[in-house]
């Protein structure tokens, strides 16, 4: 007898729940280490559970299996018997401790929110997209039955009788043909959807070492997780910096190796531009997110820099954000000027990471505000 589908559906709803409950008891280690994000795909993520499986059968090589007597069958009940079928061997093969499940990048942000009590986001821009209408506003000539309107089809067949006289007062009966059936039919209408850009400009200059741009890479996958759940529409631009500044793809940013010295006005300069040219606050919300050790060129550039988030940067975003990673090279100076000019403007978030240890609170710190 076949176990029915609603048992089935029941048995892996609660294999869900089990998971759920295990990521979020880890989620604190997954915040503050890199494992989830090689495992990422576009809408989901692979997380490693170790000792949790589900339960099926295991097939195997049942010849001359383990504890098995090949004797006479003489032996007392309870006894090994007599023959070369006495203790079984180790086996050669892999383990199967650690289950990989899927878990959509959806639900893993919505963990995150409720690890660090995190408020959704009040939107800001936005704009009209075309998107295809959940009601069916329009009426077409063809279509299938189960959509034909009957008041249209009839109207449709009684103006037909009347102009070719068949009408009778008397008899007032319609008999519709193919030609007088309308159906519903669905028209794509201008729909309003937020949209949100993300900026990710890090300091690549030779301070920077692999672990400060591991931390980065960590918390910019956490922060675009949270955005893409909070706007259906997201972008991320990807710039990079030493003395100079340039746009770059998502790999790039991540594994390039540079060397010399730091501006970070450039990297201001170039968001922006891209601002200014692509993203305009009326549509977009847009978040700046920098990070460093703290280093810069000289206190002029860092007052080009400050001049430039007064006046132009942080009146077009919801917020920016800087982000220091502690360096064995980095004199940490630039966090210090930033807190110093914004003390008090909340739409300017600082904080400081010693290890990775301070990626949760950073996070937190970010979001926090719901802007």
């Amino acid at each position: 007898m076949s176990t029915p589908l609603y048992r089935i559906d029941a048995d892996h709803s609660r294999f869900r729940d089990i998971v759920r409950g295990r990521i979020r008891r880890d989620l604190r280690r997954f915040l503050a280490s890199g494992e989830l994000i090689g495992r990422c795909g576009e809408k989901a993520v692979s997380i490693p559970l170790p000792q949790i499986e589900l339960p099926r059968f295991r097939f195997g090589d049942n010849d001359g299996g383990e504890g098995q007597g090949s004797g006479e069958g003489e032996s007392q009940p309870g006894q090994p018997a007599d023959g070369e079928g006495g203790g079984g061997q180790a086996g050669d093969g892999e383990g199967q401790h650690i289950l990989e499940v899927e878990v959509d990048l959806d639900d893993l942000a919505e963990m995150l929110g409720e690890e660090l009590e995190l408020p959704n986001i009040q939107p800001r821009g936005r704009r009209e997209i075309e998107a295809d209408g959940a009601r069916y506003t329009g009426v077409r000539t063809a279509g299938p039955d189960s959509l034909r309107h009957f008041r249209r089809s009839y109207k449709r067949a009684l103006l037909r009788e009347v102009a070719s006289g068949t009408w009778d007062a008397d008899q007032p009966i319609i008999v519709p043909v193919r030609e007088d059936f309308r159906f519903r039919a669905r028209k794509l209408s201008k729909q309003p959807d937020s949209s949100a850009v993300v900026f990710h400009m890090m300091d690549v200059s030779g301070s920077m070492g692999r672990e400060q741009k591991e931390i980065v890479r960590i918390q910019a996958f956490w922060i675009d997780a949270w955005l893409r759940k909070q706007y259906r529409n997201l972008e991320v631009v990807y710039i990079v910096h030493d003395a100079a500044a340039r746009q770059v793809d998502q790999h790039t940013f991540f594994h390039l190796r540079e060397s010399g010295g730091t501006k970070i006005s450039s990297a201001y300069d170039l968001c922006l531009k891209q601002i200014l040219d692509r993203y305009r606050p009326e549509d977009w919300n847009i978040y700046p997110f920098h990070y460093s050790d703290g280093d810069n060129w000289s206190a002029r550039d860092t007052d080009l820099c400050v001049s430039l988030l007064r006046d132009e940067v942080l009146p077009r975003a919801n917020q920016f954000c800087y982000s220091q990673v502690k360096s064995a090279h980095g004199s940490g100076q630039f966090k210090k000027d930033l807190d110093s000019h914004f003390e008090d403007v909340p739409e300017l978030v600082t904080v400081s990471l010693e290890d990775r240890s301070g990626i949760p609170e950073s996070i937190r710190a970010f979001l926090g505000a719901g802007r």
